[in-house]
């Protein structure tokens, strides 16, 4: 890094990249556009908050005192923040079929449908 550059890719790169990974999987549809965007900002915002969490030497816990003066151990906020974008960007990666799981519900059966076509076609 130079002169505290941010290593987090910059938004359209990743977007770029969903993209084209969609393309290459066969799932690409452009009305996907907002799903996609999201998900994009989701990764952006987490690629940030995980340089900002090595800055602050991987803190997971801090202590934290309460309106009633108690102070306990609780999750940095940055910590918890990142804990819910990577269940986000889990949930999106399934709609988008970006993970092998997703893309196995989607393959072709011997017939060469998907179970999609497959259910689509038995509505006619």
């Amino acid at each position: 890094r130079k002169g505290g550059e941010s290593m987090a890719r910059q938004l359209k790169t990743i977007r770029n990249q969903i993209v084209k990974n969609m393309r290459n999987l066969g799932v690409y549809k452009k009305e996907y556009k907002t799903t996609i965007d999201v998900f994009a900002d989701m990764v952006h915002q987490y690629e940030v908050f995980t340089e900002e969490f090595e800055k602050q030497g991987h803190r997971v816990q801090e202590e934290y005192t309460n309106k009633a003066g108690a102070t306990n151990m609780r999750k940095t906020p940055i910590y918890s923040a990142m804990e819910k974008l990577r269940m986000d960007i889990s949930t999106y990666s399934n709609l988008l079929c970006l993970n092998p799981k997703a893309l196995e519900n989607i393959k072709p059966r011997e017939t060469g449908e998907s179970k999609l076509a497959e259910v689509l076609s038995k509505l006619e």
